[in-house]
């Protein structure tokens, strides 16, 4: 399935999570390769908005209080030209049926 071009992508999730170094599971320096940074967060919900609506949407698993889960596996383009590989997770929140952003993991290419 495709998700819908209307989505929910909190302000605090890229501003104060995404693209701020943290000292476990930084994703920060992951995003900067493709030009993402806190200066830019409205890049990076764009970009977000993209790579959601640009791929099949597999479900991830099974419907819990907040709602269905979904991934997306596919390309991050970046302000500067670069793709990053990514996952990005959505929640169909039960509350109102719309597709909220929860977050966003490198996919990590298969060894040949």
């Amino acid at each position: 399935m495709r998700l819908p071009t209307a989505l929910v992508i909190p302000d605090a999730k890229v501003g104060d999570y995404l693209l701020i170094r943290k000292a476990k599971n930084d994703k920060s320096q992951f995003l900067s390769k493709a030009g993402f940074t806190a200066e830019n967060p409205e890049d990076l919900k764009t970009a977000l908005r993209i790579q959601a609506v640009s791929a099949d949407a597999v479900l991830d698993r099974i419907d819990d209080e907040y709602g269905q889960f979904y991934r997306v596996a596919g390309d991050l383009v970046g302000v500067n030209g670069v793709s990053l590989s990514v996952v990005t997770i959505w929640v169909e929140r039960r509350s109102d049926s719309q597709f909220q952003f929860v977050t966003l993991v490198p996919l990590k290419e298969k060894k040949k």
